[in-house]
């Protein structure tokens, strides 16, 4: 049976023809719903070898900033999610902020309102709630009812003589509107139920509603694969490309749409930048991976294999099919996030891991703002022993923290302490101080041979306490990377001087 859908929802556009679009608004960190959005764009022009286009919708002066739409291209660059045309690298159908854009919607409107697409209408707030509440009352839809479609120039001078700031509705087709979703299959809303929408405010600053579906038009957008929030706006923007198609702007055919199921949090709500889980800022500072963050997204309404989780970026471009979307809403579950972070974690070489953790070793004020060589070469050399324990990057700050942290830095664990370095724990690290200050070969092997046979075998204890209160006295924490390794690559100076500390400095 042939997909209603189309042919992997190309219809008659040829692969290299399909242009997508991802147009955040520079009013924040970016939300990880916002995130999936553009990566399914993303691998959807990468999959057909198309044009993935980055375009700003910054309208709104209110709330709209520098330092957001900054964040954004950051954002978007750490991310991987690389854009074949917008701001920094240009293109044929710039600029592409919408806030450079002003006399190409002023132009649009003064048209559709020339050719009778659109309209002046003076209604005041109190009217619009009066008729509303009446139509409500009466069983009818209390959308607008189409009162200043068919003003007469006299009623309209009354209007402007009483001071009235008009806005200009789209004058909707009295018939339904219908289109095939990428995802959501064929889709029908009936005329009663899409009412005149508002194009431009009073203030003559044009909305959402007229923009977005204006630089579609313009930058020539194939598909528009966008979050299923905005699906009540699709019929709207379908009758506004017919409009557009009017005035000489593209041939009137909408873009194929594709609404994407919603990410939902807890109590399998709206995921919003509310939620502690929503924004990218906080995965960065964690230590997330751009690629294990990207993996996990993509498992939000679609699924490379049923038995596959794990992937890369590339691996999801080759393999992409808008049709194989689930429309089912996706909850965001942040231990499957970890868990898929963590296993592309220990994909990374141990050069890669060791240079994505320099950042972080520098913001906890382990490294410098110059690495040596010398300690790249301690960081290669320890990276592989926390590989396996972490689930981001940041937490390698604690686990190595003791091996980077200078002498008088150092610190025990206060709780630590008191738990493991009782007279007990005491004696068994002055057990280790004589063993290890007299050895000459520094290896771990060496290292884990003289202290099984001085803890284990001679005094009899077991592993647990033998080697616990070696580990706090030497790594501060009673977590740490394995100690024999640990002890190697701190050094047998640092090593000493640490267990002679604990034991010279308790107070008991």
């Amino acid at each position: 049976m042939t997909d209603p859908r189309g042919d992997a929802g190309l219809d008659s556009v040829r692969p290299e023809q399909v242009r997508v679009r991802f147009p955040p608004s520079p009013t924040g960190n970016l939300h990880v719903g916002n995130v999936r959005s553009a990566l399914f764009n993303w691998a959807f022009a990468h999959h057909h070898g198309g044009t993935f286009v980055l375009r700003i919708e910054d309208t709104d002066v209110a709330r709209s900033t520098e330092d957001s739409y900054r964040g954004v291209l950051d954002s978007l660059r750490w991310l991987g999610l690389d854009w074949d045309e917008g701001p920094e690298v240009g293109g044929p159908h710039g600029p592409y902020r919408q806030s450079e854009r002003s006399d190409i919607y002023v132009d649009v409107v003064s048209r559709l309102v020339g050719a009778g697409r659109a309209y002046f209408c003076y209604c005041s707030q109190q009217e619009l709630d009066e008729r509303r509440d009446r139509a409500r009352g009466e069983g009818r839809t209390s959308g607008y009812d189409g009162h200043c479609r068919e003003l007469s120039h006299e009623q309209r001078a009354a209007y402007v003589e009483e001071g009235r700031q008009p806005v200009i509705r789209l004058r909707m087709p009295d018939r339904p509107i219908e289109f095939n979703d990428l995802v959501r299959g064929e889709i029908t809303f009936r005329a009663e139920h899409v009412h005149d929408f508002v194009l431009v405010r009073a203030n003559g600053q044009p909305l959402y509603t007229l923009v977005n579906p204006v630089d579609d038009a313009l930058m020539r957008i194939t598909h528009v694969l966008r979050g299923e929030d905005l699906l009540s706006s699709t019929p709207r923007q379908i009758a506004l490309y017919d409009a557009l198609g009017a005035i000489g702007i593209g041939d009137g055919s909408p873009p194929r749409f594709g609404h994407l199921p919603t990410v939902t949090g807890e109590g399998n709500r709206r995921l919003s930048k509310r939620d502690g889980v929503a924004g990218l800022l906080g995965y960065i500072e964690r230590g997330f991976l751009p690629e294990g963050l990207l993996n996990y997204l993509a498992l939000l309404g679609w699924s490379i294999a049923d038995d596959r989780d794990v992937f890369s970026m590339q691996e999801m471009a080759d393999a992409f099919d808008i049709r194989r979307v689930n429309p089912n809403p996706a909850r965001f579950d942040l231990k499957k996030c970890e868990a898929i972070n963590a296993a592309h974690l220990r994909l990374l070489s141990t050069d890669d891991l060791a240079e994505r953790l320099v950042p972080f070793l520098q913001s906890g004020q382990l490294l410098g703002a110059e690495v040596t060589e010398d300690q790249l070469a301690t960081l290669r050399a320890a990276a592989p022993l926390v590989q396996e324990r972490m689930v981001t990057l940041a937490e390698a700050v604690p686990m190595l923290g003791f091996i980077f942290v200078t002498d008088d830095r150092f610190r025990v664990d206060p709780d630590d302490k008191a738990k493991v370095l009782t007279d007990d724990g005491l004696r068994v690290v002055q057990a280790a101080y004589d063993v290890l200050s007299g050895l000459t070969d520094w290896s771990t092997e060496t290292i884990e041979r003289a202290l099984r046979a001085r803890l284990v075998e001679q005094m009899g204890l077991k592993p647990r306490h033998a080697f616990g209160p070696v580990r706090v006295a030497v790594t501060g924490r009673r977590i740490s990377p394995p100690l024999f390794e640990s002890v190697e690559l701190l050094g047998r100076e640092r090593t000493v001087r640490r267990l002679e500390h604990s034991i010279t400095t308790d107070p008991r």
